[in-house]
């Protein structure tokens, strides 16, 4: 099921994007606290919650509800939230979506993946998706299904834990150690029944990472859906990609994967990153 990852969290221990271990914000005098709450704010609208009160959102974010409601209230004013006349909550509104599209459009290694995530899906029925990390998620940049019978397509910015999504497991894996150590240690402190779990899953897949470069999952939110990803290193000033093929209720879908949507895949990401000059030919 989708990921309602939000949890209670106070602003001081804001994990900021790309960096796990805690930041001293007390003593960064760059760190602009009002802005950082603001985003909080955002950030506690979920697609499983997407109308909230202001009670909600300072349950959501740690944040006293007086604070909550001045930000509300601006962040209404600016276009980015709309508040309910009848139950006085609020949802995100278009300004949000104003602030994803130059991200989406100006994405190098988005644009090059589109053509070859449809030659992959109409070649082998797949759904192929590409995801980015953010914190502790996955989040979808895009996704291309060819086959209607493949009821799997997620939405563009929809997230979901990297500990239950092979491409997520790709993305904790294909750091470089010190940061894969920080951020798994963060994941045991973030949600332990969560990390206990799938920690199985994630160590078999770590071993597959290291030996073969993918990494392979099956009904870890879903019993019927199946998953390969593969790594793929954006164009310089882009995050790291994890690009992905899933079956759905498909009788033979493990074979399948490695046999046939694995090999595309990774001639894709080699095309990408040659493409990015990351690799030669």
């Amino acid at each position: 099921m989708p990921a309602d990852s939000a949890k209670q969290r106070t602003v001081s221990s804001i994990t900021l994007p790309g960096l796990i271990s805690p930041h001293d914000l007390a003593s960064d005098r760059q760190f602009a606290m009002t802005l950082a709450r603001g985003l909080e704010v955002l950030r506690a609208f979920t697609a499983a919650n997407p109308v909230l009160s202001n009670r909600e959102i300072a349950d959501r974010t740690g944040l006293p509800k007086p604070t909550v409601s001045r930000l509300t209230y601006t962040l209404g004013l600016l276009g980015y939230m709309s508040k309910d006349a009848d139950s006085q909550k609020y949802r995100l509104a278009s300004g949000v979506l104003a602030l994803g599209h130059p991200l989406l459009a100006s994405m190098k290694t988005r644009q090059l993946a589109k053509p070859l995530m449809v030659n992959i899906a109409r070649q082998t029925g797949c759904t192929v998706n590409l995801g980015v990390r953010d914190r502790t998620d996955i989040v979808y940049v895009d996704s291309v299904r060819a086959d209607g019978r493949n009821e799997y397509l997620p939405d563009i910015g929809s997230t979901y834990p990297l500990l239950v999504s092979s491409m997520g497991h790709v993305l904790i894996h294909g750091l470089p150690r010190p940061q894969k150590q920080a951020l798994l240690n963060y994941l045991k402190v973030q949600d332990k029944e969560l990390f206990a779990l799938h920690r199985q899953g994630l160590e078999a897949d770590g071993r597959l990472f290291a030996e073969q470069g993918y990494c392979l999952s099956s009904g870890a939110w879903d019993r019927e859906l199946y998953a390969i990803a593969v790594p793929l290193r954006g164009a310089p000033g882009e995050p790291a990609l994890s690009m992905n093929g899933t079956l759905y209720a498909h009788k033979n879908a493990r074979q399948k994967l490695v046999d046939e949507v694995l090999p595309l895949l990774k001639q894709s990401a080699h095309e990408i990153e040659a493409s990015h000059g990351l690799r030669s030919g």
